[in-house]
């Protein structure tokens, strides 16, 4: 049995703890520009104090899915998914774009003035 999680489910993982961070700075954004609007919105900023907890969350499941990746690759039996090197390779790219998406997420406060 395994006891870590995937590479995938490490890296959903860390994508949603990002946008969970992100979510009283860009959310209120997002949803201006969407045309979604409402007092509601002004909720948002409650999750602020949360922040550092989705980013370290995020921090911790981009690092486990890099270990994952790169320190120690799994070892596969020939036949299995894991074993194709076309999916490793598509793991190593999800892995670079969802941790850029995930890192300018997070960057937003710094450059949200731009926007306002």
């Amino acid at each position: 049995m395994q006891s870590t999680p995937s590479t995938g489910t490490s890296l959903v993982a860390g994508a949603f703890a990002a946008l969970g961070a992100t979510a009283c700075c860009l959310g209120p954004l997002l949803l201006v520009s969407l045309g979604v609007g409402g007092a509601w919105i002004g909720g948002l900023s409650a999750l602020e104090p949360f922040r550092p907890i989705f980013i370290g969350v995020a921090v911790l499941f981009f690092s486990m899915a890099f270990y994952r990746l790169y320190v120690v690759p799994r070892q596969c039996a020939p036949g299995e998914a894991c074993a194709v090197p076309a999916v490793n390779a598509g793991q190593k790219i999800a892995f670079w774009i969802l941790l850029i998406f995930a890192v300018a997420m997070l960057l937003f406060p710094v450059y949200a003035h731009w926007f306002y």
